[in-house]
């Protein structure tokens, strides 16, 4: 009962020490990991990952990787000072990489670490879908969802030893039981919509983030038509998934298209960049 009480206490304090507010929705979000600790290992990682990678510089579409970057930090600084925030991002070094590899994928790492593979190119098809993927991986970043899903793994994992504890007393087949039980209920009922949720936070945010950085918000719904096309609609149930349906993710941006739009304009964005393919 001791060990349990104390499994308990410890859960209790690391929730009340370890808070952050979102700068988009000012909201309070789990942080047992400072970003004192998670820039560094982050910015070795991202560095590993090129060095063991084809990185491509030097064309149209690496430049255009980096121009686009460029411009949506541009945008979320605009946003973060007008809304109280400067100096948010005194930490960050925005860094964006174009990886040879027909992976039709972009990922973002805490602290400004940026990829993208050449294999989502044909899907983005032009700088404004680009910007879509790019404002989506910066709202992750800014919004600190690495620093909160490596939280939340903290946190399962002492549900973990939680669990275990509680059932010390039992044979080891029942133990097995509970623990696997556990393992798939906090996985399917808490960490797969956690980062669902996170996904759709990006989505917004990132339309937001494109709309003052001078691209149209409407075409992040264009792009996700061409994503759900690519994949034919195809994918896991949505419960087993870490990524909301495409379907979804367009209606949900359709809706927010309108206040992406009008939020720019209190920054002076009045029209936007032509939609130009590539």
């Amino acid at each position: 009962m001791c060990c349990k009480k104390a499994t308990s206490l410890l859960a209790i304090c690391l929730m009340i020490m370890g808070c952050a507010t979102n700068p988009f929705t000012g909201k309070q979000t789990i942080a047992l990991v400072s970003n004192d600790q998670l820039f560094p290992s982050s910015f070795a990682q991202y560095n590993q990952i090129l060095s063991e990678n084809k990185i491509v510089t030097g064309t149209k579409e690496s430049e255009m990787i980096d121009r686009v970057g460029q411009r949506i930090a541009v945008a979320s600084e605009r946003f973060l000072s007008a809304n109280g925030y400067q100096g948010y991002t005194k930490d960050y070094k925005w860094e964006y990489a174009l990886i040879d590899s027909e992976q039709v994928n972009a990922w973002a790492m805490p602290g400004g670490k940026i990829a993208f593979y050449t294999g989502i190119l044909p899907v983005a098809a032009s700088e404004t879908g680009i910007a879509v993927i790019m404002a989506h991986e910066v709202a992750h970043i800014l919004a600190n969802h690495g620093q909160q899903r490596m939280s939340k793994g903290l946190l399962q994992q002492l549900g973990g030893i939680g669990v275990a504890l509680a059932t010390s007393n039992e044979d080891p087949r029942t133990q097995q039981i509970w623990m696997q039980a556990y393992g798939v209920g906090s996985t399917v009922g808490v960490m797969l919509p956690y980062s669902r949720a996170h996904e759709n936070e990006a989505d917004e945010i990132g339309q937001l983030l494109m709309a003052i950085a001078g691209y149209n918000p409407n075409e992040a719904v264009e792009l996700w038509k061409r994503m759900n096309a690519l994949s034919n609609g195809q994918g896991p149930p949505q419960f087993l998934s870490t990524h909301p349906h495409s379907l979804d993710r367009m209606e949900n941006l359709r809706k927010k298209a309108a206040f992406a739009i009008n939020e720019a304009k209190k920054f002076g964005v009045t029209s936007f960049k032509p939609v130009t393919p590539f």
